[in-house]
């Protein structure tokens, strides 16, 4: 398995833009929908949800973390083109 160095993010966030990816999560208390894209080298999320609290509906949009990329380019990299990658 390749190693997900900076490098090896970077040419992986480039090589696969435009690819997207939807995430659930719900519990007890909360639940929520991610929407992950990947575009001009870079990740983007969004996430809509709600918790228990009464007028507890959300969305917010961020630019990936270098954890969050890391994170989410080493659980879906099976789904990327990993082409002319060290």
């Amino acid at each position: 398995m390749m190693r997900l160095t900076k490098k090896n993010r970077k040419k992986l966030l480039e090589q696969n833009d435009g690819f997207s990816k939807t995430t659930n999560y719900d519990s007890r208390n909360s639940r929520y929908e991610r929407e992950y894209h990947i575009s001009d080298g870079k990740l983007y999320i969004q996430e809509n949800g709600e918790t228990s609290w009464a007028d507890s509906r959300y969305d917010k949009s961020w630019i990936a973390s270098d954890e969050e990329e890391h994170r989410f380019l080493y659980k879906y990299l099976e789904e990327l083109d990993k082409e002319e990658l060290d």
